[in-house]
């Protein structure tokens, strides 16, 4: 039996997976809202516990950089060691991994059903892969292919500097520094990123704010409320949001593509990708994507696909864990 888990800044999954004919099969899941919780250990025995099932091996993605088996956790305050969480669970076969990482892990795992592409690509397609996930934060990662088979890194990208294209995002940048001083993708790539995006459009008067979107985003989860409204139409700041949202987003995700070499492929995955399909299958990501001047021709032969199996980063986890658990 192998414990997997996705440690976001939302949601803590947990879950017990068993390998079966070459593939890992989920036996069953729980989901914990992260900042109801003091430590990630008193998630992860309450699991134990309520399941009665001892596993054998466990490895847990965990939003962070991962450095000697320590995390302290970007949107949770939290601070993880691998060695005290194994003695605290009773089990040494324990792994920390970077969050993005564990997404990495899963990819490999996908069927053609669990992917959306937003180009076609003829030719072969071997080589390295990149992973962007912009959720909680805003998740990188890689995958090195070596002739025989792809090997996970983690990174920290989605903290480089936001690198602005045309006039509008320049201001944009501008708002943001006034902020937060140092700009990462990520403060404009994420869940909280969307709402900055919308805050300076309103702020600067671009577009009028909708009274029943500034309820909704005071009631409930302000960068859903503001996701939704986008996708239905109902408000024009809205739209115009994640309009821009999505010109950063393919102009990252190329970005990551071109530093990684993922002439394998670029996954787009995280909690928000799959919410915001149809948007992203029209023109203005591919387009941000491809401007890469020079070397537009190689970004266009790297395939592009959506990630809509939301149990990825545990899927990944539970292989890492079953590699590793082997050596």
């Amino acid at each position: 039996m192998i414990l997997a888990g996705d440690i976001g800044g939302t949601n803590a999954r947990l879950a017990y997976f068993q390998p079966q004919n070459g593939h890992l099969r989920m036996v069953t899941e729980r989901v914990f809202p992260s900042r109801e919780h003091h430590e990630f250990g008193e998630i992860v025995n309450q699991f134990l516990v309520d399941s009665g099932t001892k596993p054998e091996v466990a490895c847990f993605g965990i939003a962070g950089p991962v450095r000697n088996g320590r995390v302290e956790t970007s949107n949770l305050p939290w601070i993880i060691e691998q060695s005290r969480l194994a003695e605290q669970i009773h089990l040494p076969a324990t792994w920390l991994i970077n969050d993005l990482e564990a997404s990495a892990w899963g990819i490999g795992a996908l069927s053609a059903t669990d992917l959306v592409p937003l180009n076609r690509v003829t030719g072969p397609t071997t080589g390295n892969q990149g992973v962007i996930a912009p959720g909680t934060g805003l998740g990188q990662a890689g995958l090195f292919w070596d002739g025989k088979r792809h090997n996970v890194f983690a990174c920290e990208g989605g903290h480089t500097d936001f690198a602005p294209q045309g006039d509008l995002q320049i201001e944009l940048l501008r708002f943001l520094e006034a902020r937060f001083g140092h700009v990462s993708y990520e403060r404009v790539l994420s869940g909280p990123g969307l709402v900055n995006v919308y805050e300076f459009l309103r702020d600067r008067e671009h577009e009028k704010e909708s009274p029943e979107l500034a309820a909704a985003m005071k009631t409930g989860d302000p960068a859903a409320a503001i996701s939704g409204a986008a996708m239905d139409g109902s408000s024009p700041l809205a739209v115009k949001t994640l309009d821009l949202w999505i010109e950063v987003y393919g102009a990252e995700a190329s970005n990551l593509a071109l530093k990684v070499m993922a002439t394998g492929g670029l996954f787009l995955t995280g909690g928000i990708s799959p919410k915001i399909l149809p948007k992203l299958k029209q023109p203005a990501f591919m387009q941000a994507f491809l401007n890469k001047g020079r070397l537009r021709p190689l970004v266009e032969s790297i395939p592009v696909q959506v990630v809509i199996n939301d149990k990825a980063g545990l899927l990944g986890a539970a292989r890492c864990a079953a590699v590793r658990g082997q050596r």
